[in-house]
């Protein structure tokens, strides 16, 4: 028997009271028994509760809520009728107030356990939302069937059971009126829909997009094959079920695979694209193209990420992960210019196409990575005074870490999805690069659920 086994004292099955001290970074209630971590999925802070272990490991349990002894203030009714099965949204349960305190209090707890940065000084109130409802931008909704009937919705939490959504209140009405217009038309022309373990049907997944300034919207069908069944009789229906779609696009995925999308996608009527507006500036968004999926609230990111970067005017911003261009639209008029990279090669056509929509002429993109450019632009004579980053929930990769530390630009912004890696990322940046933090700013993108984007400033020391 190792260490390890022998430190375990809980077992599974096992009932016990515990007293919750704060939220994991999956919404989760965290506490302590015998000194050993479990995690209480709908257990808030501040709270007494009896809890039942449904798995142990050598460095945590994870329990049931069984009773709720003392309940906590900031507790509230979930006014989602299936938020307890769906699980795309962890707290509704908590008073927005109180999240937002508690997503604060994740980026406090990142750093405190990764780094040895003292962040009283430095981290900031989250910024929500005025009406934290109705956000979401897009829907990307499973086809399934249940007693005969076409449903459409996301799989139950901790299963593979597809649950039905006639509406999610945090997705935009539209997103759920087409989601459930498609679901009729595709029963009413008998198309059949794809079963992901037979690895057979047609129809995968209902993906909406809406244009929330611009009122375009986007429907792609996620097919299991490019081939049609009853393709011009579905399309009528569609059309006259639907007739202010701006664009119908068909992606193809052929794949047993959970990922949505295939590599091809083929016009099927209207536009091949939506634009939306943000703070005047235009996007193109094409059937894959990544977006951010809380409009008002990207204003507020990447307000916060230009002020971050400081700009006067004369500064050679680099906007790396660039995707389609957002940040670095948003920071081409306060600096002289701005380059931005990404590996893949559709999204670096959006940004190119996007910065010409928007006639910045000092904006410019390149495909590769930001480890491998860098370092060439400024073999170039090019050298970056501002970098920011923008990377996704993995953080920095270590080789772009290296380039960094190395090249070390007077000042770094890195747009966080992920305050765990956020913090792994800063402590490397500060022992190694000689980096200062200078701020944390949290903003709340995804009101109702865990995460939480942050803002973090650092400067060269």
């Amino acid at each position: 028997m190792t260490v390890a086994q022998k430190q375990v004292t809980i077992k599974k099955g096992q009932r016990f009271p515990l007293t919750i001290k704060r939220l994991g970074i999956d919404g989760e209630g965290v506490g302590f028994f015998k000194k050993q971590v479990v995690f209480v999925d709908g257990a808030l802070p501040g709270e007494e509760v009896v809890c039942e272990t449904v798995s142990v490991s050598s460095k945590f349990a994870r329990a049931k809520l069984v009773k709720i002894r003392k309940s906590s203030p900031d507790r509230q009714k979930a006014p989602c009728p299936v938020y307890d099965r769906c699980g795309g949204c962890q707290l509704q349960h908590l008073s927005y107030e109180a999240q937002l305190r508690e997503k604060q209090d994740l980026v406090r707890q990142s750093f405190e356990r990764y780094t040895s940065i003292k962040t009283a000084s430095l981290l900031k109130e989250t910024i929500g939302m005025e009406h934290p409802w109705r956000y979401r931008n897009k829907g990307q909704m499973q086809a399934g069937m249940l007693n005969g009937h076409v449903i459409a919705g996301l799989y139950e939490k901790h299963s593979n059971r597809l649950l039905n959504i006639d509406a999610c209140i945090v997705q935009h009405e539209t997103i759920d009126h087409v989601t459930n217009e498609v679901k009729e038309a595709a029963e009413a022309c008998g198309i059949s829909i794809y079963h992901p373990k037979k690895h057979k049907g047609f129809l995968r997944t209902i993906v909406t997009r809406q244009g929330f300034h611009t009122n375009e919207t986007q429907l792609v069908l996620v097919t299991a094959s490019e081939t049609f069944p009853e393709k011009e009789a579905f399309l009528s229906e569609i059309r006259s079920r639907l007739p202010n779609l701006t664009s119908i696009m068909q992606n193809i995925n052929e794949k047993k695979t959970p990922l949505v999308f295939g590599e091809k996608t083929i016009p099927l009527a209207g536009e091949t694209s939506i634009r939306e507006t943000l703070s005047g500036n235009v996007f193109e968004l094409s059937a894959r193209a990544f977006f951010q999926l809380n409009p008002s609230q990207t204003i507020a990111l990447y307000t916060e990420a230009i002020r971050a970067a400081n700009l006067t005017g004369s500064e050679n911003v680099v906007d790396a992960y660039c995707g389609t261009g957002t940040i670095g639209i948003w920071a081409a008029g306060q600096a002289h210019e701005v380059r931005g990279m990404d590996t893949v090669q559709d999204a670096i056509s959006d940004a190119e196409h996007n910065a010409c929509l928007n006639g910045l002429s000092n904006l410019s993109f390149e495909t590769g990575r930001a480890e491998d450019v860098l370092p060439a632009w400024e073999n170039d004579g090019w050298k970056a005074d501002v970098i920011i980053v923008d990377p996704p929930r993995t953080g920095l990769a270590d080789s772009l870490l290296k380039t960094l530390t190395k090249i070390k630009p007077r000042r770094l912004v890195y747009v966080s999805c992920n305050p765990s890696t956020l913090a792994k990322n800063a402590a490397v940046l500060a022992e190694r690069g000689g980096y200062r933090l200078e701020s944390l700013q949290p903003v709340d993108m995804f009101p109702h659920t865990a995460q939480v984007e942050t803002v973090a400033s650092f400067v060269q020391s």
